[in-house]
């Protein structure tokens, strides 16, 4: 049996990256041959990924790509399993690599993105060697690529969790940023109100009724109540509805800005990391005397 050293396990290590025990395991399975205790990491650490792609990956962050005519662009999310794993350099990088292959390849949607080539092999390859090489969960969750009317203009808020990429035509580089910032700060659902699922409008319609009813409102005045309450929420939930976030008289809206301006906005997106996405809400309490318990029965 060949002797183990540090060094040779601070060798692996560096060419893997994987914990120190695990390098230290596979060198003395290997009988202290290093290319084969590399292959056996190879294959543990695939194990490791298939576990981990079972596990909910709700953190993560948005990237943001355009083109340097500004005519161009794409947003994209991918997603991790904490926030930690989500300011690791490799994750960043690939989100970056990503969401340039999106404006540069124009795939047709995620499962032609993954399977576009990067670095030796291809971005599905790099995400599922990066899953097994940290131990944790990352998927490529959505993307969008934008062909401007105007010029693009992007805004990336709170560590990269709120991203936005707004097509603005017309005006200036200040009113573009203005735009993306307020975007980042409403969160409006669409542009206008041809944008809102109707789904949406029949419930607010549904409850206003309801309500107006359960107040002792006239039957004949509930249609017109409610007509009211749709519009109120339309111009809460529409960019061009909302009121500016940095108006001075607090009630200048989007539209009346981009008139004043001579500019409109073709299209936004609006990515905010995790939205959507059921997440896993850990009982420490409970973990430890779960494990406590385990071990006592072990005993």
């Amino acid at each position: 049996m060949a002797a183990i050293t540090a060094s040779m396990v601070a060798e692996l290590r560096g060419k893997t990256d994987a914990p120190m025990m695990e390098c230290k395991k596979a060198l003395t399975e290997a009988d202290g041959d290093m290319a084969k205790a590399e292959e056996i990491l190879r294959v543990k650490l695939g194990n490791k990924a298939s576990k981990a792609a079972a596990r909910v990956a709700a953190e993560g962050v948005v990237a943001i790509n355009i083109a340097a005519d500004g005519k161009t662009g794409a947003i994209l999310e991918i997603n991790s399993e904490t926030d930690f794993v989500a300011k690791n350099d490799e994750f960043l990088k690939l989100a970056k690599d990503c969401v340039e292959l999106v404006v540069t390849q124009n795939p047709a949607d995620v499962a032609a993105l993954s399977a576009l080539s990067l670095a030796d092999g291809t971005v599905d390859s790099v995400r599922a060697a990066l899953v097994g090489k940290i131990g944790e969960n990352m998927s490529l969750r959505r993307f969008a690529r934008v062909e401007a009317t105007g010029k693009l203009v992007s805004y990336i808020h709170g560590g990269a969790k709120v991203g936005v990429l707004v097509d603005v035509v017309g005006g200036d580089e200040q009113l573009g940023k203005d735009l993306a910032m307020h975007i980042a700060a409403s969160k409006p659902k669409s542009l206008d109100a041809s944008g809102v699922p109707a789904e949406l409008l029949e419930t607010e319609r549904r409850v206003a009724i309801e309500k107006a009813r359960e107040s002792g409102k006239p039957e004949a005045m509930l249609e017109k109540i409610a007509e009211g309450t749709v519009q109120k929420y339309l111009k809460e939930v529409t960019l061009l509805g909302q009121v500016f976030v940095k108006a001075e008289d607090g009630k200048q809206t989007i539209e009346q800005l981009l008139k004043a301006k001579g500019a409109s906005v073709a299209s936004f997106q609006l990515f905010l990391v995790g939205e959507g996405i059921e997440k896993k809400v850990n009982d420490f309490a409970a973990e430890v005397a779960a494990q406590a318990a385990a071990a006592a029965a072990n005993r």
